[in-house]
């Protein structure tokens, strides 16, 4: 068994979609349109769905909002560096929430991002 992919639900695709591909550079992997069921699914991730799990980018055809409710946390993602990852993020017009450095009760290096619809990304620093 193994993980396949994580699902979020966005009210803007094309945003979700810039900020995913252009903020944090990862790739479409494949998009495709369900009109009998008003929806979409895109899945995005840094490699094949064959190598890794990917996210899954669902839009729901004239759904303007969610509540993310509080059970929900975060996606983590590992980087080189985070400082130099949050930096770029900024440069490129993503929302950095924590700005990296050690995190509480530890040294493991970390930093938050959002995306459009305020799902948290954790960057945590290669040791």
């Amino acid at each position: 068994m193994r993980i396949l992919h994580t699902m979020l639900r966005v009210v803007d695709l094309e945003k979700s979609l810039a900020f995913y591909t252009e903020i944090l550079g990862m790739k479409l992997l494949r998009r495709s349109d369900y009109p009998d069921g008003k929806f979409t699914l895109a899945f995005v991730g840094y490699g094949s769905e064959a190598d890794g799990a990917v996210i899954e980018l669902t839009h729901n055809w004239g759904v303007e909002s969610y509540q993310l409710g509080n059970a929900f946390g975060h996606i983590a993602i590992e980087v080189a560096d985070a400082y130099a990852a949050c930096a770029e993020i900024k440069q490129r017009g993503g929302k950095v929430v924590r700005d990296a450095g050690a995190m509480k009760h530890g040294n493991t290096v970390i930093a938050f991002v959002e995306d459009p619809d305020g799902y948290k990304i954790e960057l945590i620093q290669q040791k």
